[in-house]
This record gives structure tokens, sequence and C-alpha cells, in this order.
């Protein structure tokens, strides 16, 4: 698999008072992952992680991601620039020792291996949930009429 945005963290870097870091993908890597999400472009990516340590090898991340898109509006086929913000909490985990919960009011949880967390993965796994599936250009309606 190709991870366009990789941004690698020792786990052993978080210190007991937390780490903070921020993400920014360059120019190459916008278009990698707009050509990822089926996007016309990627303008700007930039994520904003605050890093706590957990019980047993557990990390939990509070982020808040910022992205300039160009989406294809499902009604009217034309693209349209968009912001993305979005505040997330997930929890980076050993691998193995994921929750097996399905309860979707869970927190998310990441996989990591070799005491390696993928904090730009991450940050392109947020932008792609906090995507609209179905955008609208401003101003086009719905197919039912209403704007």
């Amino acid at each position: 698999m190709t991870v366009e945005l990789h941004r690698p963290l020792t786990a052993g870097r978080i210190g007991p008072e937390g780490l903070e870091i921020l993400v920014e993908a360059n120019p190459d890597e916008c278009a990698a992952l707009a050509r990822r999400f089926g996007l016309p472009a990627i303008h700007a990516l930039t994520c904003r992680f605050r890093l706590r340590p957990l019980a047993g090898g557990a990390i939990a991340a509070d982020g808040a991601l910022r992205a300039e898109v160009v989406q294809v509006c499902v009604v009217s086929a034309e693209d349209f620039p968009a912001t993305v913000t979005e505040a997330f909490t997930v929890r980076f985990v050993p691998a193995g020792t994921e929750d097996d919960d399905p309860d979707p009011e869970s927190v998310d949880e990441i996989p990591y291996a070799a005491g390696r967390l993928d904090l730009g993965e991450a940050a392109a796994e947020q932008l792609a949930l906090a995507l609209d599936p179905f955008p609208h250009k401003p101003g086009v309606g719905h197919r039912d009429g209403s704007a």
C-alpha cells in the first residue's frame, strides 16, 4: 500500500507530558491524496495532533484538521472549492490490542507496529471521513428542489 502522506513518529518521543505535532502536506502529497480520494484537487492540508500516553502503550490523540479542497457537485457536476475542518479524537494502540467493540460512539482505534505511529496517514484518514460524500456547490439546489 502506498502512503501518500507519511509522517512517522516513534511512540517513545511522547513523554509523560504529551506532545503536540503539526502535520502539513506538501503540494506533491496534496496531489497524491486528491487522486486517492477522487478529488479534482487538494490545495492545502494541515492537521495538529495533541498526543498523550495512556496505559498499555496506547496513545490518545486529539486532532484539528483543516483542508482546502476542490470537490465535484453531485447535482451540477461542477468543480467548486470547499474548506474542510474537523476536530477529532482517536487512540493509537499497539497492533493486536484493538478493541472489538462495535459501538459507533467509541473512540476510533488506529493500530501501530514496531513502536511507530504514522500521523500522516491518520490525518489522511480523518480527511477522508470529513469529506462530504454528496457535495453540493453553494447555490445549487438538491434534486428535490431545495437549496
